[in-house]
């Protein structure tokens, strides 16, 4: 692992063109846009106002680092245990013919509502509730009845929301170095505003309402064919070959981070988490230098803080923006 480190830091100082080119290929896979510049990139820089969070707070931290790559496939595999909410992505999404389309959508989502103003998430909850007003149909429970599910349904929403915010917390925890500031209860006590523009707002407050909060949906995680079928796909979506090692190794690290149960649930097995924790956090480091520092996102956010007066000389001097 130090050698490789050592061969990519000297290729990388050797040939700024190399990191220009990593970054933008890196952009590329994760939004979609051919060149590389996120669509949703003007949508963040827009405005003089201040957002949810700033770069001091717990969501901007963790949603800045690479350890979201892990979470987002975990993420992924939490919520189609719920035969609710994979009725919704198998019977309304895209994800199997344009699964980069299906995360661009997700990423979309994460950026702005982390880095974006006030008005700026607005939009973007508009967007994202008229997209939940036509997903709707029905399942069959854990026990086999027939119920009807809506995406907006408060009870569907909340699954949703706390597996993702349960991934991401354990994957920043598990994968990355960088200090979450306030620890897990701010992450989740602050995250939680994210979703009350979605009509979402009795959700956890702190790291041990999240627990009780997914223990409580334990009765109606199930496995059927059709959840088999969505973590297989999960396990090998059509990603471009030299995409797919990479791809593999966050797909290990997101099973090995999952409570025990939920792998014995979905039949996955992976490395021992004592092995890949190391590997997975070395390697996401070495691709952060490997694609550079910079981040167009956290740069636009930053300026717009800037012209609200959040932020002087690069440093917070405004109170936490209230929601």
């Amino acid at each position: 692992m130090k050698i490789f480190s050592l061969l990519v830091r000297w290729l990388v100082l050797k040939n700024n063109a190399l990191q220009e080119n990593l970054s933008r290929r890196f952009r590329i896979l994760l939004t979609g846009d051919p060149d590389g510049v996120p669509p949703w990139l003007s949508v963040v820089a827009a405005g003089n106002g201040p957002g949810l969070y700033l770069p001091t707070d717990a969501p901007w931290v963790a949603h800045a680092d690479l350890a979201t790559l892990v979470g987002g496939v975990r993420a992924l595999l939490m919520q189609a245990l719920h035969p609710g909410s994979l009725a919704g992505v198998r019977s309304h999404s895209r994800y199997k013919d344009d699964p980069l389309g299906r995360l661009s959508g997700t990423i979309r989502w994460l950026t702005v509502t982390t880095y974006g103003s006030h008005e700026a998430l607005a939009g973007e909850a508009c967007r994202v509730n008229r997209m939940h007003d036509r997903v709707k149909g029905e399942y069959q429970d854990a026990a086999g009845k027939s119920l009807s599910y809506r995406a907006a349904d408060p009870h569907l929403l909340l699954w949703v929301h706390i597996a993702f915010m349960d991934s991401f917390l354990r994957s920043h925890q598990t994968y990355s170095k960088r200090p979450l500031p306030g620890g897990a209860d701010a992450y989740v006590r602050l995250w939680s505003k994210s979703v009350a523009p979605l009509g979402l707002t009795n959700v956890p407050l702190d790291e041990a309402s999240l627990l009780a909060e997914m223990a409580r949906y334990r009765s109606e995680l199930v496995v059927t064919d059709d959840t088999r079928e969505t973590i297989q796909w999960i396990k090998n979506p059509p990603l471009p070959a030299t995409s797919r090692p990479m791809y593999a190794l966050l797909f290990q690290s997101a099973v090995a981070s999952l409570p025990r149960e939920y792998q014995e649930m979905m039949g996955l097995r992976a490395a021992p988490l004592a092995i890949l924790q190391p590997v997975t956090t070395r390697v996401l480091q070495l691709m952060r230098f490997a694609i550079g520092p910079e981040s167009p996102i956290e740069e636009a956010a930053i300026q717009r803080l800037h012209r609200a007066g959040l932020m002087v000389d690069g440093k917070v001097v405004g109170p936490q923006p209230l929601s």
